[in-house]
Formats: C-alpha cells, structure tokens, sequence
C-alpha cells in the first residue's frame, strides 16, 4: 500500500488529493533547538544519538502537534501513507543529524517510510513497524488500540498453522488462504487484503487478544489474499461465486471450527467496497459486514480517471442501494478515517441509503487517514458488533 516515489497512491492505486502538506522547518538549521523535545545533548553528538528516538511530538500553539523526525548519517525523505505529501529532512549544521518538524493534526494515525538513495525503508529509532519497510506514528492524543501488539520492522510475524491451496477455476490461479481459531474457533471472519493482516499488521494475535479478554465470542479467521485488487474488488460477481462454491467449502474440508451461517466479511478501501457489493448481491452468503474506508466513489472506469473521486457521491454502490431496499437482515457497520476529506462525503451518501433501506447501520470515524494502522482498532470493534 505505501508508496516509494513522490505522492502518494490509496491502497487502491487510485490517485487521492493529501489531506495535508504541513512541514515546518527552522529557518537556520544551525539554530534548530531540540531540547523541546526533550533531546539532551547536541545534535549528532553520541549522547543525542544514544536517547535519540523518532518521531517525538509536542504540543504546538493553537491545537494540534509538532513532530520531530530524526535520521542519522545522509539525507532522506519522510513519506507518508495518504496522509501528506514527502517531507525532505534537513541537516542540522555540519553534523550527522537530518531532521523535519511536521505539524499534525489532532487525532492521527499514520504509516510513514523513510526514502533515502538506498531506497525505503522503516525509521530505526521507531520500535513500531509494519513489515520490514513502515514504521507507525501516532499523536499523544489518538485513542489506544487495544489488543495490537507494538511489532518491530525486523519482526516475522507468526502464521497461522492451517493453510489452504485453493486453486480456483473461478477466478483463475492458485493461492494460499490462511486459516486460524481464534479462541478456539467460531463464526468464519473473511479478512479481505489478507496478506497484509498477515504480514503487516497482526490480527491474528490481536484477535486472539480480543477473544481472551472478552470483547469478542470466538471466531474463526479467514485470510483472503488477492491478485489484482481492481479486477476482483470491483463490483464483480466472479470472487463471490468463488467464495461461497469454491472457498468455503474448502474451509469446511479443513478441519478447523468455522460456521459459515454467521459469516462476517471485513474489507479495506476496494475490499469494502466489495464486502457491501457482496451483501447486496449475495444476501444468503453476506449480511455481516464490516467495511473501513470503503472506496464508494469507485464506478466502472473511475480507477482511471484524472480524478477518481470526483463522480457522483456513493458511486455504483449508491445507485444499487437505491434500488435496492428490504435490507433487514444487513448488519453493516461503517468506518472511515476523519482526516479523510475527499472519501467522507461519498461514504456518508453510502451509509445513510444503507440506513434508509431497512439495515441496521453503524457509524464510526477513526483518527486517520486512508491507512491501515487507522482501520485496526475498527477492524476488531466492528466485527465483534456486527455478529450481534
């Protein structure tokens, strides 16, 4: 999902306008003082390397934060995940100290690389990562998520020891789906992008953590890895013919404790999208649903569009929904990050027709951008909620 050049993509590939391009930098780099955050010693001297950490914010005057960013030994870029557009750190005088100051918002989530001559690559003074090249900041004022475990950029994250081979006549290929119990197993929870809650982020052992600590009945998790997001995601009948003949009978098969009569789909961006396509099209297989920042601007064509989001409000999914009423038996819970400017009025033109057409609806909005460390705290939340 994140990007390694100028700009940025969404996780769809889709062109989406920054919701804020906010570096500050001391006008002199040899006056830059440090010690507001907390920094002893001079920069690029060893006792500042040795307490050096990245990113450290502070309160900034009229609301919001300051966050310092720090890298040592060559120039680099800070590159965020649809959130700003890159920020060039600066060298502090004739030291081995390159550093940014970024104004924040309140509230905010966000994953960043740091992109130097080498190529990408996570912050080595963040302890927060995701997979071997993100690192996660947030402001001291975003809300905990509960169950995540704080996971290192150098850190393998643990699979589940249940593995499908589906090869799918349907949608061509082969694939590997991973299966895990958590707590033992349960109603079947489809993890749409499921190598990146495998690799990136672990939701494994977050929902483990979730069902043990009581927030969650058991449930068994089904991650669904994709091949071209586009073609699959987009409004399209041929995944979910795939998922109720081919893959959930192949789960069935598996062994593993997996009721598919309580099915839960979650999906991010396109795979929200395609989650409520889903419950819409194929009401006796989908009607829990949990999407985060669906991408209801999405309609036929509109990937490759100048401006993507800039059609009518809801999109496709908008248009079926009108159509579309008697939706009592949709559970369909809605989240979508506040720092989002351009995507909100499209999923609240998607949540209100949900509402108007008979499903019971929830409606959050998580301190973030269009980023999956935003969508985590959601993710097991809304999961929990739409099982009843």
């Amino acid at each position: 999902m994140l990007p390694v050049t100028e700009g940025f993509r969404s996780g769809d590939g889709a062109r989406v306008p920054a919701t804020a391009s906010t570096a500050e930098f001391t006008r002199d780099a040899g006056l830059a003082d440090f010690s507001r955050f907390g920094l002893p010693g001079g920069p690029g001297t060893e006792a500042f390397w040795a307490s050096a950490r990245s990113p450290v914010p502070v309160p900034r005057p009229g609301g919001g934060w300051t966050a310092l960013f720090l890298r040592r030994g060559s120039p680099a870029r800070v590159v965020f995940e649809s959130w700003s557009e890159p920020v060039p750190l600066r060298r502090f005088a004739d030291t081995d100290c390159w550093y940014a100051e970024v104004a924040m918002p309140a509230r905010l989530r966000v994953t960043y690389q740091l992109l130097g001559e080498e190529g990408a690559y996570a912050d080595p003074l963040n302890p927060a990562g995701a997979g071997g090249d993100r690192s996660l900041a947030s402001t001291p004022d975003a809300p905990p998520q509960p169950h995540w475990p704080v996971v290192g950029a150098d850190d393998v994250l643990p699979l589940p020891r249940t593995r499908l081979r589906w090869a799918s006549e349907r949608l061509g290929g082969r694939r590997t789906v991973r299966v895990h119990p958590a707590g033992g197993g349960g109603p079947a929870v489809l993890l749409l992008d499921g190598d990146d809650w495998l690799h990136l982020h672990p939701a494994a052992t977050a929902f483990d953590s979730a069902v043990a600590a009581g927030d969650m009945e058991p449930v068994t998790l089904v991650f669904l890895p994709v091949k071209d997001r586009e073609a699959e995601f987009g409004c399209r009948p041929a995944l979910w013919e795939a998922v109720r003949d081919e893959l959930l009978p192949l789960v069935a098969e598996s062994g593993v404790p997996a009721d598919p009569g309580r099915l839960v789909v979650a999906g991010q961006s396109l795979g929200g999208l395609s989650a409520l396509y889903a419950a819409l099209e194929f009401p006796d297989l989908v009607s829990r649903v949990a999407v985060q920042s669906g991408s209801f601007w999405w309609s036929p064509g509109a990937v490759g569009a100048a401006d993507p989001l800039g059609g009518a409000p809801g999109g496709a999914l908008a248009a079926r929904l009108r159509r579309r009423p008697g939706l009592s038996r949709l559970r369909v819970a809605f989240d979508v990050g506040e720092h989002e400017t351009r995507m909100l009025p499209h999923c609240e033109v998607v949540e209100s027709l949900a509402a108007a057409a008979g499903a019971t609806v929830r409606v959050s909005r998580s301190p973030s951008g269009h980023d999956r460390v935003g969508w985590r705290h959601a993710l097991l939340r809304d999961v929990a909620w739409a099982l009843g």
